[in-house]
């Protein structure tokens, strides 16, 4: 039997994102011939929108709609404190919990040398710049680096605080601690997991 075109390319579309394999694209495909094509149109709409209606924030770099960003603007805020992260997943996840109330700052990876991502290829540059202009207004008094506690998250830490004290010896600069299992992500991690990684930060000396 040959497949439709249109069926094949969608099918080789799914392929292409990450974790879905030939048979679940296959499935995906199939599953949306059957649905009506009001809701395709609304789909097909949302997909067209999602890089249109939204910016990344050039201060933290996390994805919102406006820029600088609904937090980033929000004068509730802790200006004094920033926790960095890997991906926008984590903001919002560690925005669910409702406990952190200081800025965040977005990395967008990790430093991966098996993949060929180094420093140059995330926001480390932007994040030490922050903490440069931030005698000037805001001063930043804690940084919380919250990668995750896998093998590439760590190498990321290490980096960011070797840099950041070659910066600023005056910041105090954490880790997350207990509740994150090695190898987890952040994204991942039940409300409580997380409220106790943040209580349980590490001071690196």
């Amino acid at each position: 039997m040959r497949i439709p075109k249109a069926v094949q390319n969608l099918i080789e579309s799914f392929e292409r994102l990450p974790g879905i394999g030939p048979k679940t694209a296959q499935r995906l495909t199939f599953y949306l011939l059957h649905v009506p094509q009001g809701e395709l149109d609304r789909f097909s709409e949302s997909v067209q929108k999602l890089k249109k209606d939204t910016v990344l924030c050039s201060a933290c770099f996390s994805v919102g709609e406006s820029d600088p960003c609904s937090i980033c603007s929000d004068d509730r805020r802790d200006m004094s404190t920033i926790c960095v992260v890997e991906e926008p997943l984590d903001v919002l996840s560690l925005e669910r919990n409702g406990r952190y109330q200081g800025l965040y700052h977005v990395l967008h990876g990790r430093i991966d040398p098996l993949n060929n991502i180094g420093p140059d290829e995330i926001y480390i540059t932007q994040l030490l710049q922050r903490l440069k202009n931030s005698t000037n207004g805001n001063k930043i008094k804690e940084i919380i680096i919250a990668t995750n506690p896998t093998m590439e998250g760590e190498a990321t830490a290490m980096y960011l605080l070797k840099q950041l004290k070659s910066q600023n010896s005056k910041v105090k600069i954490t880790r997350i601690g207990r509740g994150l299992p090695v190898g987890a992500d952040l994204e991942y991690a039940d409300e409580v997991t997380l409220q106790r990684a943040m209580e349980g930060r590490q001071v690196y000396e």
